[in-house]
């Protein structure tokens, strides 16, 4: 039974420092926004 105690500590540990640097990473970092162009080959306007 403490082996079961020490892997489920260390899977909850891992998954909480996963899902704490998700949270830091979409709170505090935001993306750099530009505008795109792309152009379509075969298209005709009308």
């Amino acid at each position: 039974m403490p082996t079961l105690i020490r892997f489920l500590t260390a899977v909850g540990i891992l998954a909480g420092l996963f899902y704490g640097s998700m949270f830091v990473l979409a709170n505090f970092f935001e993306p750099q926004q530009h505008e795109m162009t792309k152009t379509i080959r075969d298209v005709k306007v009308k």
